[in-house]
């Protein structure tokens, strides 16, 4: 069996090509050298290991010898994680949407040996097929091309850099608003919301058309607008949409956790792969909307997911694995769906039972098998069924007990055991959200021991508040980028917020202060690298919030955080610096920034902060969790001598106090829940 440069790596996805007859090295100095050397035009290709079409691609062409050899002769080939190195997947998917006018993964892009992209595309076929030329086609017209028209190639890779260059810019409005004035008015907001409304699947909930992904930020976004405004149709979009998921195929009805997208309109036909940022973002969206609506089939979600994450994500040192394939044993959902026979072989006589409550049948409702989904609520499926909550509850979960251990007993779908840091602190927040939602000591727990992991194992070594990007099989690597440092700082002030400790805010401190030395670029936004990373064509910043939330956007969070908690006026012109180089994108584009749409709202409707203090501070501070407000920011702790302006010189001996303040301004202090809540609802 063939071996190349990639069986030294960690990566499970460069891992799965490193006995490919492809000479495939990893991004490094030794192959770009090679490439300067040689004078080779460079291959890379881009993917990761929970990918499909990445995984088909291979089959078809680079397991192909004859095609290997071509590639070997003529490129330098690079194969790139994309989870380890999204710089340089932002890098070239950009590139490859200039060409295109689409992306998505595999993503193949030739370069020039100065790192600069002359062509891009993502799947190719190894026979001409869906409009596309076969991949050895390709290959060689490539080749063609760059020994032949060289002047040509590097005209192309000079304007297609100039055009990435100018994408970064491209949302960045100067919006000069005078310090008495609001960023946004409550005309704007609502602009923002009817664009959102039109794009509202009144059916089905969600967004669009298929396919349909989750959309956390923008639902959690819309969840807040309608508790300000009392928007009950926007609320309903909100409920719709979360009934849908969790009813849908999307959501694993076994074993919980979400898939990362479904194919269809319905929410019924998952793409299987599941992803830990996703599940990290549905648990707090499902959380809060427990919160909001006191809904308990929502905090079963949550209990769901985190089950999921404990069974199937985590490593025993303890971090948290990043994905799970689509496929097993080469069939993507093999390992999730069940025929009606394989209902009876686990279910005996609760095989009818189990059928009516997910909607299998003997035909199946997918491809010959069936995808396991709900119409209807617990509540509503027990009264159609003539049975109570209780009992209906009780024979639910014996169910799906017998139905786990039955699916466990199959091959799994192929493990991504990358422990990547951004999605571990998402993770940790989600953490801290099923806390304030249930209050259950196990969660503040598991949010305390995974915060402690990630500011231990991933610490860079003789450098203050720096931190790696990636740990696999306990071999960190690459330096961490900005949304690796935005979300680890949201995690330790989320876990400050449930702890009181003061220590994991000065550690969120010293993170703030290490972005603003290390990723500050122009108009008050970040860089997605520190500036010590050399090894890419270009320094690109990010924007959008697509699957996980952009790093910026989460900064700008952090800086309205950390300005209340300290009185930092800096901090506030930060925030109103960022929030009005982004305003015309936010307003024209809502869909794309729902992030940062969550802080834009806090400059209609501000943060009310409260301050508890005394004796049993901690348990009050759990009481008002119980109290939804989607701008609360509560400290806590009984320090006379606190750093934090909301707390100092209200310590007590003797009783608890709630200090209820708007800007800084406190209403004299009250001792009982009731009263508190009065004090907040006098806010709005």
């Amino acid at each position: 069996m063939p071996t190349n440069k990639l069986i030294n790596e960690t990566s499970p996805y460069l891992l799965q090509h490193a006995h490919n007859p492809v000479d495939w090295y990893p991004w490094g100095e030794e192959a770009l050298e090679k490439a300067r050397t040689e004078d080779k035009p460079i291959l890379v290709s881009i993917g990761y290991a929970a990918c499909h079409w990445c995984h088909v691609m291979e089959h078809e062409s680079f397991e192909d010898d004859t095609t290997a050899e071509l590639m070997n002769k003529y490129f330098i080939n690079i194969k790139v994680d994309r989870e380890e190195r999204p710089d340089l997947d932002n890098i070239y998917m950009n590139a490859c949407q200039i060409l295109t006018g689409a992306g998505g993964w595999p993503l193949n892009v030739f370069l020039t040996p100065e790192l600069k992209p002359f062509n891009a595309g993502t799947y190719f076929p190894p026979k001409p097929g869906y409009g596309k030329p076969s991949w050895k086609e390709l290959l060689m017209y490539m080749y063609q091309v760059y020994a032949d028209d060289r002047d040509k190639v590097e005209h192309q890779a000079n304007l297609i850099m100039e055009h990435i260059a100018k994408m970064d810019g491209a949302f960045l409005e100067k919006n000069f608003v005078l310090e008495s004035e609001n960023i946004f008015s409550k005309q704007q907001l609502d602009a923002a919301i009817n664009t959102i409304q039109s794009n509202f699947d009144r059916v089905d909930g969600g967004f669009g058309s298929a396919p349909k992904f989750p959309a956390t930020m923008t639902l959690r976004f819309l969840l807040r607008y309608a508790w300000f405004t009392n928007n009950k149709p926007i609320l309903d979009h909100v409920i719709l949409s979360l009934n849908k998921m969790h009813q849908g195929g999307i959501f694993d009805q076994i074993g919980g956790g979400f898939a990362r997208y479904a194919t269809d309109n319905k929410w019924m036909i998952p793409h299987f792969e599941k992803m830990l940022y996703d599940n990290a973002l549905l648990c707090s969206l499902y959380a809060e909307a427990y919160r909001a609506t006191g809904d308990n089939n929502y905090l079963q979600v949550v209990k769901d997911i985190i089950q999921y994450i404990d069974r199937e994500c985590s490593d025993e040192l303890g971090g948290l694995y990043a994905a799970y394939d689509a496929d097993s044993e080469g069939v993507e959902g093999l390992y999730y769906t069940f025929t009606y026979q394989d209902l009876e072989n686990a279910l005996g006589d609760d095989a009818v039972w189990a059928a009516k409550v997910f909607n299998a049948t003997s035909a199946g409702n997918w491809e010959h098998t069936n995808i396991l989904h709900r119409d209807a609520s617990d509540e509503t499926t027990a009264r159609q069924l003539d049975m109570t909550h209780e009992a209906f509850s009780a024979k639910l979960k014996l169910v799906k007990g017998k139905l786990l251990q039955y699916r466990e007993k199959r091959i799994k779908p192929a493990l991504d055991n990358k422990i990547l840091l951004s999605w571990n602190a998402l993770m940790c927040s989600a953490f801290v959200d099923a806390y304030k939602a249930s209050g259950e000591e196990q969660f503040r727990q598991k949010a305390i021991q995974l915060v402690q992991h990630l500011t231990s194992a991933f610490k860079r070594k003789n450098t203050e508040n720096a931190y790696w990007h990636v740990i696999t099989n306990n071999i960190a690597k690459q330096t961490a980028f900005l949304d690796d440092y935005a979300t680890l700082i949201q995690a330790l002030f989320d876990v400050f917020e449930i702890t009181g400790d003061e220590a994991w805010f000065k550690q969120a401190d010293g993170c703030m202060e290490y972005v603003i030395a290390n990723f500050s670029a122009t108009d008050g936004m970040f860089f997605f690298t520190e500036k010590s990373q050399t090894d890419l064509p270009s320094r690109n910043a990010e924007y959008y919030d697509n699957a996980t939330p952009s790093g910026n956007s989460i900064m700008l969070s952090n800086f309205q955080r950390r300005s209340i908690m300290l009185g930092n006026t800096k901090d506030v012109e930060r925030v109103r610096t960022m929030l009005g180089a982004m305003k015309n994108s936010l307003i024209k584009y809502p869909t794309s920034f729902g992030n940062w749409w969550l802080s834009a709202l806090k400059q209609i409707y501000p943060s009310v902060e409260i301050a508890v203090t005394g004796p049993d501070h901690q348990v009050m501070r759990d009481r008002i969790f119980t109290h939804y407000h989607p701008h609360i920011l509560v400290q806590n702790g009984n320090n006379a001598v606190s750093e934090f302006p909301l707390l100092q010189h209200r310590a007590s001996d003797v009783e608890t106090r709630i200090f209820v303040c708007h800007n800084f301004t406190c209403k004299k202090p009250v001792t009982t829940l009731q009263d508190f809540v009065s004090e907040v609802q006098t806010l709005g």
